[in-house]
């Protein structure tokens, strides 16, 4: 439980992955009935960029900063839920501002603290359930949902080594029990190896649909240096890679400063 968000808020992963998770979010809405989310490693919902945590690493400052000095297109709806919500917003907080009257909510965060905080945050919403718990639990013990329809955001912190097995595992499971539900779950770029493991792990388990989309800040010559991150997208909506395409060069792009190797890749792994 070393990990806390408070001191990575902001970076370059999280406007990758907040970017993205807001388009698919908006796929949800395009039909009237009701959807739900399941938020499985949900954080502290909301992080001050001047508190100390966020100024020790300055991440920010070549992340969200950046991106606000140089607005883009394809980054339109996000940034404008950036500048919205003025404090920099974790995916709790991202999610339940574009939720519509009747969606629903579930965060779950194993740091009591955190959860504490999020808990805090939503106290008497009806549309937000805080869950004190394991995400990887939550998989199984909050899938199928009532609505019949949603998204599961699988954003693990990676501390573990063996965080992609866990990641697998969890997408199994939570894809046994809601296979007509929209899966977004993010990874980090370090080693290629780990990364393409993961990629035939996902494309053998028998899984349909699936995409991934890749932010690649250089070459991954440095297993220590987060060189990218990606986020894998099952049951992806009509046209998401071409949204995909243009929402990740569009954080690329506005981040500057590229170094050799920089680019995006948007796979297919598996046919629908």
């Amino acid at each position: 439980m070393n990990y806390r968000h408070a001191y990575h808020a902001g970076n370059f992963a999280d406007c990758f992955k907040h970017a993205l998770l807001v388009a698919l979010l908006d796929s949800l809405a395009r039909k009237p009935a009701p959807y739900f989310v399941l938020d499985t490693h949900a954080g502290a919902g909301r992080y001050d960029l001047e508190a100390e945590a966020a100024q020790r690493t300055a991440e920010a400052e070549t992340g969200v900063r950046r991106l606000l000095q140089r607005p883009a297109a394809a980054l339109e709806r996000y940034i404008g839920l950036v500048e919205q919500l003025g404090l920099y917003h974790g995916s709790p907080a991202l999610i339940r501002a574009v939720l519509r009257e009747g969606d629903r909510l579930a965060c779950c965060e194993l740091h009591h603290e955190d959860a504490t905080t999020l808990r805090r945050h939503f106290h008497r919403d009806p549309q937000v359930d805080v869950h004190d718990r394991s995400g990887w639990e939550a998989l199984a013990g909050l899938l199928p949902p009532r609505e019949k329809r949603g998204l599961v955001f699988i954003d693990p912190p990676f501390e573990a080594r063996d965080e992609f097995f866990r990641l697998m595992d969890g997408i199994r499971r939570g894809y046994g029990r809601f296979g007509h539900g929209l899966f977004a779950a993010w990874y980090p770029i370090k080693q290629m190896a780990a990364v393409r493991s993961f990629r035939a792990s996902l494309t053998s388990s028998g899984i349909r649909d699936i995409v991934a989309v890749e932010l690649h800040l250089r070459d991954t010559t440095g297993p220590d240096r987060l060189n990218g991150c990606g986020l894998v997208v099952i049951n992806p909506p009509y046209r998401f890679r071409d949204q995909a395409h243009s929402i990740a060069n569009a954080v690329l792009n506005g981040l500057g400063d590229h170094e050799p190797g920089a680019g995006v890749d948007v796979l297919r792994l598996v046919d629908e």
